[in-house]
Parts: structure tokens; C-alpha cells; sequence
């Protein structure tokens, strides 16, 4: 560990520094050599390499004469002067660049290097990096304003890479952030990272979260990829490979990825001789890598374990829960995993914790563009659209900044935005993080918005729909709503959500339920998954045979970068519902087998090769009958595969099983049976299995059940249809109600049988309008739990505690 007295040393290896170090080598040095001491133990790989000291940079600007000159410069600027702020910022990096360094600032440099290379056994290739002394603190955010160079060999090479980075303390940005937030210039100065290259140009890098950068959940890690050197995936030049792994159950040896999605990665950073400039360049990517995830599922759950050791070590020295923001890389010529940097979470660790904000659009109407969602905002205004940071000085506060990509160049009109748009990138670049710090929505990697969004129209850019941003044509209405947990009073009766959106899981986790009363696979597989199991089945031999080529198309759209169909489908819906049973671990999730309407199952891509052709798909074959029957046993199959994954694989033991439909003891035993072949057995590691009655009929046989199921829920929307031999779905039907005295009869009977029987007994798919009905009524207020939607949790709330308070 360094210390005072060292400080006007002009080199430090890793192994001699830690976190305490930021004064005198800044964040970047300081946390490598945190890791490099203290991790490398524990598994973490950190490539070697020293520090220039921030000494040696003061050093260097009070040797050279410059430093009058540069305070002369500042002194005369006037940082709202965008033309101003970049001639000054330009003649002070001229300035430094071609200033000599001192004699044994020199050697020093040339000697630390040589001693790298010995170490190597090979004369290495570096990564130069800026490490300022206040970058990476929780209260200031200097990252990603000084320079990097890659692929640096040689002296000549790595003084003139140190003499860019020591003048990077200057660019306009940085200059002009200090301004912003009044630190004094030289309060500031630059240490100069000087480590290992990883050979990631012949393999991938990326960057990877312990938080969840959007809603603030603690609980998952988000890793991000892309082939090459890292530098696209920080700056946000593509739209990177993304996944999520859940936390707690990584932590019991679990393969615990709850969240897997394939970027385009359009482009790839490798080396070029340095002798023709630069010693990278950008170069495209083949297709057929394209279509490939570049980390292996062992890869990423290897990163993800190193991200929590990386937490709990930092949060562990802060005394205080900190998450963290990490660069890793793997080298193509060893295999090997490596972080070449970490730092805290800036954004969404300082979010107040404890209030959720609820922005709800009130209406929709055209689409111009979707990506990804920064954030949880709406914005409106005029969309003006800029090809290039020359042109920025016409953008005017309010509007709505559309572009291909954004750099630090273009914070000063980001600040002034009411939303931001950008074709490329994913939630981890330049424009998400920013957006991020000023609080504004944005939505990254559209593809094409700077073409779809027309210029100087007015359009509402939404972030509020969970993870897929959409901007509209038009300013739209929207409503918002901050909610306090601790201030909030809760009824008596469990409350539940019924969530299928796993979009949605992350955010909607904060609010103070007993866990998911009702999961529908169905839903998933309509939204998220969107093929048939089927077709996935027979995609194969409809692509070698040229048959439905308009379906295998479809598919193929859908599927990116699973060749096995079969496997697309059992990960992407094993994946949906795993995020959704991570949001609320240990919390109970009860997922439904599909229970699909026939329509719905046509709807599906390749569906309607496999339809039933029922004239009342409402009445038809639905529920656990339909498991076993005509062709759907193999469909069954691979439904029920993916809910064993989540639970066996991914570890998410609070997943219980239901059961749609049954009402006899010898479709209950059947639907056990092909559960159990399947790996799901009843009370095997704590597995629940409970029924869903959704039938005047099978709410009466409740008592009759009891010893096959671990419990029941009732679903009080189609019970009551079938109860009046009435579609709701029917418009011209005036006198359907779910408060007929049949229905709150059937609720009656099935509650008391199961409470009779000691068994739980839920209640879902009331109808908000009559939430407040059924909380009067004697037998809801004696149901174990109550499952509502998130959008109607608040009023449902306050129905409920007026029911209890009239009792």
C-alpha cells in the first residue's frame, strides 16, 4: 500500500497499490491494484502493469514551464461559448503534447516498461489508460473523459500515448464538467495506466454490472459483449450481446442466466500496425459470427461470479453496500477471462430506495422507432435529428436529440434534451450513461431512428414499458404516480401480482407483495417466446425440405443465434420465467402450464399448421386434457422442459407448478404423472403443485381434490363466464357480470373446501372494475392470497383496507 511518503514517487507497480491510493494514482490505478493485491487469490484474473503517478504528471506541467499558460487560458473562458471552449481546450492539449518530458520522468517510464516485458517473457503490447484522482468517486463522475490508447509497443510509442493521456485532462468535456461542477482545475491531475494488453481483438470484451443499471435490483449481474477490443461496447458503437444471472442462486452453484439476448455487433475493434496510425481500426463482422453469442454460458456465469467477489470485497472495504461497473476482456490466444477495470455504480446506487415512481402513457398511437429503454421516463418534444457532432451547436434545449450514436463530444446538448434516441448502442454506452446521470429517457439501438423519426415533428419518446422503448408520433397524455413503501398500510389479505411480463419484473419487485399469485406460460410464450413448440419441433425438416419457407423465415427472425429450435425455445421461455421468479426470490411464483384458447395457440408463428380447427376454442381443448392428447404430448414436453430448467437449473426453488383445469382424480393423476416424467415431482426438493379452477365444475370438486394438489387457485373471470354461459369477450352481452350470485356462490364453495382441507386457496383474474366488490364479500376475505395486476396494485390496496376497516 502506498503512502505519504511516497508520494512524489513516479512509478507504482499494481501489487504496490490499493483503493486508499486514488490521491495519488487516481480511481482506475488504485482499484487495479486493489484487485491485482487482494483478488487474484480469489480467482479474479487482472492483467500486471504499474502506474505513472499523478505526482509525475504535476511533475511534468511545472518542468515544462506550461502550467501559467494553461491557468492564463482557463482564466478567459467562457464555458457556455461552445466555439470558445474548444479553441481553449485545443491549445492547452497542444500545449502539453508538445512539451518534452523531464530526463527521469522518462527513463523511469522506459525502465517500468522494460520490467513489464521481463516479466512477460516477450516485449508486450499495452493498454495506456487515464486514471484522473477524483475519476470513479461515488460524488464525481470523471469517467470516460480522458484518452485511452491500445495496442501501444515500444518506447517511442508508449511516451507519445502518455503524453495524449497526460493532455486528455483536457478535453472540452473534461474542462467543461469542471466548470460545471466548480473544481478547480488543478485539483485534478492524471495518473496514466500502463498494463497487459489482452489479445480480446482475436476473442471478445465488454462491460458488466452487479446492478441492475435500470431499476436499481440488486440481485442480478448484467454482463455485456462484443467480439474485439472492448472500446465499441464502452462507447456504445454496437449493440452488444447482453445477459442477466441471478445472484443468490449463482451463490449456490446454480447456472443461474435468467436473461439471454443476441446483439447485432455490427463492427469489431482489432489491431492494425501502429506504424499506420492508429494501432486499431474498426472492421465488420461476418455474419455468421454475427449469429452467434461470443461468450459461452460457462463464460459469462465465470464473469458473473467475479462481479460478485469484486462487490463483496469493495462493499466489504466501504463499510457499506456498493455496487460495481467492470471492463473485462478474454484473450484469443490463451482462452483466459480477464477485468482490466472496476469502479462503483455512480447512477442508479444513488436513486432513493424505498419510492417507486409510476409513469403510465394514458394513449398511443403511431410508432416511429423501438430499442432499448434507458431508464423509466417519458419525454416529449420536437425530434431533431443530427448526423454529426459539427452540427450540434443548432440543437435547442427541449427537443428530442435523434442520432446515430453519441461521444463525449456531445454532453453539453445532451444536458439540454428532453429525451435522447440513437440508432446504435446498447444500456451500457455513452448515451445510456448519460441519460442515466441527467435523469432523462433515452432509447438506444433503434437501428434506423434517425431515418424513421422525422425531423422537427413532435413525438413522445417512452420509457416507461419496461426494457423495449418506443417513440410515438405526437406528444401523448401520461400520468405519474411516486409511491412510499414504508409509508404504505397493507390489508390483511396476501396480496399477489399477476405478472407475466418479465419486462416488467425487475422494477415492479419493489412493491410490497408476498410473491406472483399467477405466472401464465402462455402469455410468455405469446410475448416473448412467440413460436409455436411444434414448429420449433419441425423447423428443421421444413428448412431441409423447402416446406412453409414463409414460416421458416419467421422463425428464423425470431431465433437469432439458436440453430436448434427446440433449444430457442426452452431457453427464451425457461428465461422468461426465471426473471420473473428471481425479481421476487424466495418469494413464491406460481407458474401456469399453457392453457391457451385455440385461437391463441393459431396465432403463434407456425400455429396454424398444427390448429384443432374448434368452432368454441373457449370450450374446447384446453387445460390438462390437452397435455395428452392428439399431438400436443411432445408440445407438452418442451413447456413443461423449460419450467424445469428454471427451477432445477436455474435454481429458482420458490417456483411452484399449476395445473389448469383438472377435474377429476384421473386427469389430476395424469397431469402428476407428466410432470414427474419430466423432472417436476410433486414435493421433490419442495416442489408444489396446485390446480387452477376455472370452471363452475372444478370449483366444486375442490374437496374431492385436496389430497392431489398442495393448494388452489380459482380464477374468478372465466368461472363466472361459464357460470352464465357468457363470453365476456362479447360485445353485445349487456347483463354479464362477475357479481353474480353464482358466481360469489362458486367463490364460496371452493373457498371453504379448501380451508376445509387445510389447503391455500388464491384468488385471480378479478376484473379490476369489481376488485372492491369481491373485497366485501365473506369468502374473499377467508381466500390465502389475492392476486391483482400491478397497474391496479395501489387502488386495490386501499379497496381492500376500506373492506376490512366496514367489517
Amino acid at each position: 500500500m502506498a503512502s505519504k511518503s511516497k508520494s512524489k514517487q513516479l512509478i507504482y507497480w499494481f501489487s504496490d497499490l490499493g483503493i486508499k491510493d486514488v490521491p495519488i494514482v487516481g480511481g482506475k490505478n488504485a482499484s487495479l491494484g486493489e484487485m491485482f493485491a487482494n483478488l487474484t487469490e480469489k480467482g479474479v484474473r487482472v492483467p500486471d502493469g504499474y502506474a505513472i503517478s499523478a505526482y509525475a504528471y504535476e511533475y511534468y506541467v511545472d518542468s515544462s514551464g506550461i502550467r501559467g499558460e494553461i491557468e492564463r487560458l482557463l482564466k478567459a473562458l467562457d464555458r457556455h461559448n461552445l466555439a470558445q471552449l474548444a479553441e481553449t481546450g485545443g491549445r492547452i492539449r497542444e500545449l502539453i503534447r508538445s512539451a518534452p518530458l523531464p530526463a527521469d520522468l522518462e527513463q523511469a517510464i522506459k525502465d517500468a516498461y522494460d520490467e513489464l516485458c521481463r516479466r512477460y517473457g516477450t516485449q508486450v503490447d499495452t493498454a495506456v489508460r487515464s486514471s484522473a484522482t477524483a475519476e470513479d468517486l461515488p460524488d464525481a463522475s470523471f469517467a470516460g473523459q480522458q484518452d485511452t490508447y491500445l495496442n501501444v509497443k515500444g518506447y517511442a510509442a508508449l511516451l507519445q500515448s502518455c503524453r495524449n493521456c497526460f493532455a486528455s485532462l483536457f478535453t472540452d468535456r473534461a474542462i467543461a464538467y469542471r466548470e460545471e461542477k466548480q473544481f478547480d482545475h488543478f485539483s485534478v491531475a492524471l495518473s496514466i495506466a500502463v498494463q497487459k494488453m489482452v489479445r480480446s481483438d482475436l476473442a471478445a470484451a465488454g462491460v458488466m454490472f452487479s446492478i441492475d443499471t435500470e431499476s436499481g435490483f440488486k440481485d442480478a449481474v448484467y454482463v455485456t459483449a462484443g467480439y474485439g477490443l472492448g472500446e465499441n461496447v464502452v462507447q456504445g458503437s454496437i449493440n452488444p450481446d447482453e445477459w442477466y444471472v441471478h445472484k443468490p442462486t449463482l451463490h449456490k452453484g446454480h447456472r443461474s442466466i435468467i436473461y439471454a439476448h443476441l446483439g447485432e455487433k455490427q463492427q469489431k475493434m482489432i489491431y492494425v500496425d501502429p506504424s499506420k496510425g492508429k494501432g486499431t481500426a474498426n472492421v465488420p463482422v461476418p455474419q455468421a459470427e454475427r449469429e452467434k453469442f461470443c461468450l459461452t454460458e460457462d463464460e459469462v456465469l465465470v464473469l458473473s461470479k467475479w462481479a460478485c467477489i469484486i462487490e463483496e470485497h469493495y462493499s466489504a472495504e466501504a463499510g457499506y453496500y456498493k455496487p460495481m461497473d467492470m471492463e473485462w476482456a478474454k484473450d484469443g490466444q490463451s482462452g483466459d477471462l480477464f477485468i482490466v477495470q472496476a469502479r462503483p455504480e455512480t447512477v442508479i446506487s444513488r436513486r432513493e430506495t424505498g419510492v417507486i415512481r409510476r409513469i403510465v402513457l394514458e394513449k398511443t398511437s403511431k410508432e416511429l422507432a423501438q430499442g432499448m429503454a434507458v431508464g423509466d421516463n417519458i419525454g416529449t418534444g420536437p425530434a431533431h435529428v443530427i448526423k454529426s457532432a459539427k452540427d450540434i451547436e443548432s440543437f435547442k434545449q427541449g427537443e428530442v436529440l435523434v442520432t446515430e450514436m453519441t461521444d463525449p463530444d456531445w454532453v453539453p446538448i445532451m444536458k439540454i434534451a428532453s429525451a435522447i434516441v440513437t440508432d446504435q448502442g446498447g444500456r451500457t454506452c455513452h448515451a445510456a450513461i448519460i441519460s442515466r446521470e441527467l435523469g432523462i429517457p433515452c432509447i438506444v439501438g433503434t437501428g434506423s431512428g434517425s431515418r424513421s423519426i422525422p425531423g422537427g415533428k413532435a413525438v413522445t419518446v417512452s420509457c416507461a414499458g419496461g426494457s423495449k422503448g418506443v417513440v410515438y408520433e405526437g406528444v401523448l397524455p401520461f400520468k405519474e404516480e411516486t409511491i412510499r413503501i414504508e409509508e404504505l398500510e397493507m390489508p390483511k389479505v396476501k396480496m399477489m401480482f399477476q405478472q407475466s411480463d418479465s419486462d416488467r419484473a425487475f422494477p415492479e419487485s419493489r412493491y410490497p407483495i408476498k410473491g406472483i399469485g399467477l405466472l401464465r406460460m402462455d402469455e410468455l410464450i405469446r410475448d416473448e417466446v412467440k413460436l409455436h413448440p411444434l414448429a420449433a419441433r419441425d423447423y428443421a425438416n421444413w428448412k431441409k425440405n423447402g416446406e412453409n419457407e414463409a414460416i421458416v423465415k419467421q422463425i428464423d427472425e425470431v431465433s437469432r443465434g439458436y440453430p436448434d429450435k427446440s433449444v430457442y425455445f426452452v431457453n427464451r421461455l425457461s428465461q422468461g420465467i426465471g426473471q420473473i421468479a428471481a425479481a421476487v426470490y424466495p418469494k413464491p411464483v406460481h407458474v401456469l402450464l399453457p392453457d391457451s384458447p385455440t385461437r391463441q395457440l393459431d396465432a403463434l408463428i407456425g400455429g396454424k399448421q398444427f390448429s384443432y380447427g374448434e368452432a368454441n376454442p373457449m370450450l374446447g381443448l384446453r387445460g390438462a386434457a390437452r397435455f395428452h392428447e392428439l399431438d400436443y404430448e411432445e408440445a407438452f414436453k418442451l413447456e413443461v422442459s423449460a419450467l424445469a430448467r428454471a427451477r432445477n437449473e436455474m435454481g429458482l426453488d420458490n417456483i411452484a407448478v399449476v395445473v389448469p383445469g383438472a377435474q377429476s382424480a384421473r386427469e389430476a393423476d395424469t397431469a402428476l404423472e407428466l410432470l414427474a416424467d419430466a423432472g417436476l415431482q410433486q414435493g421433490q426438493q419442495g416442489l408444489a403443485v396446485l390446480l387452477l379452477c376455472r370452471t363452475p365444475a372444478q370449483a366444486m370438486v375442490v374437496g374431492e381434490l385436496a389430497d392431489k394438489f398442495d393448494g388452489f387457485i380459482l380464477d374468478v373471470g372465466e368461472t363466472a363466464q361459464l357460470a352464465q354461459g357468457m363470453d365476456r369477450s362479447n360485445t353485445l352481452l349487456e347483463f354479464y357480470s362477475e357479481r353474480h350470485p353464482a358466481v360469489v356462490q362458486l367463490v364460496t364453495i371452493a373457498v371453504s373446501a379448501a380451508k376445509k382441507a387445510r389447503k391455500p386457496m388464491g384468488l385471480t383474474n378479478i376484473a379490476p372494475g369489481n376488485l372492491k366488490f369481491f373485497a366485501e364479500q365473506p369468502a374473499f376475505k377467508k381466500a390465502s392470497y389475492v392476486a391483482v395486476r400491478p397497474d391496479v396494485f395501489m387502488e386495490a390496496r386501499q379497496w381492500f383496507l376500506e373492506a376490512e376497516g366496514a367489517a
